[in-house]
């Protein structure tokens, strides 16, 4: 089985644990074997790959509006960006669009890649379109249950409108098996500094990398 150290400056386990400075998870396939110092993790694990990242990793992120930008907002194809521009579309310019399947199945994976981007491992809301749920499936996205539309406007940056540790999917690093889904941030925080502050400062814009069952899934270029 694989072995992968992904190291950074500061890991952030979430849940209120402690932060551990030049800190590393070890993942073996897709599950997390091991979180702590580096030193400690390469040592017990020589022959693993490393792989290492500036900032802080922490979580992956869950994004609350899964339905609302995946089923009720269509991602332009890069080609169409003369046309529809590249964010997002609602309202009446969705309205004036020419939706089949096809296309909302495109769109989909286009906006799972930019929530990639955004360090999102798994969105909440159900999914009632077919193509849609099939591109989350085959993506490894996570689809979590929710009660209500959260307030507020959707996007795709999970640090904004709500507390960073809200944003983290659960358990928090550090339980031995779970599964392998976590992002690194380039936020720099000063001695002393409010870790959580720095990150709601920085947004998700500021992801460097997001592992998605063990798999690295986007890697700012």
């Amino acid at each position: 089985m694989a072995l992968t150290i992904h190291r950074a400056d500061l890991l952030l386990p979430g849940a209120g644990r402690a932060p551990v400075p030049d800190g590393a998870v070890l993942v073996a396939g897709d599950s997390i074997e091991a979180v702590g110092g580096y030193e400690e993790l390469a040592a017990a694990r020589p022959a693993a790959r490393v792989r290492a990242w500036p900032g802080v990793l922490t979580p992956g992120l869950r994004n609350p509006y899964g339905p609302e930008l995946l089923e009720q907002a269509y991602h332009p194809d890069p080609r169409e960006a003369g046309e529809l521009g590249t964010e997002p579309l609602t309202g009446d310019a969705l309205a004036a669009l020419e939706m089949t399947d096809a296309r909302w199945g495109a769109s989909a994976r286009r906006g799972v890649r930019r929530m990639l981007a955004h360090g999102t491992v798994a969105v909440a809301g159900s999914l009632r379109r077919a193509t849609v749920a099939d591109a989350v499936a085959r993506s490894g996205l996570g689809v979590e249950e929710r009660r209500a539309r959260p307030p507020g406007r959707p996007g795709l940056d999970p640090l904004a409108g709500q507390p960073v540790e809200a944003a983290f999917v659960l358990p928090p690093l550090g339980f031995e098996g779970r599964r392998a889904d976590f992002a690194v941030f380039g936020v720099e925080v000063p001695p002393g500094g409010d870790l959580y502050a720095a990150l709601a400062r920085a947004g998700a814009v500021r992801c460097v990398a997001t592992v998605l069952d063990g798999r690295l899934v986007h890697r700012r270029a």
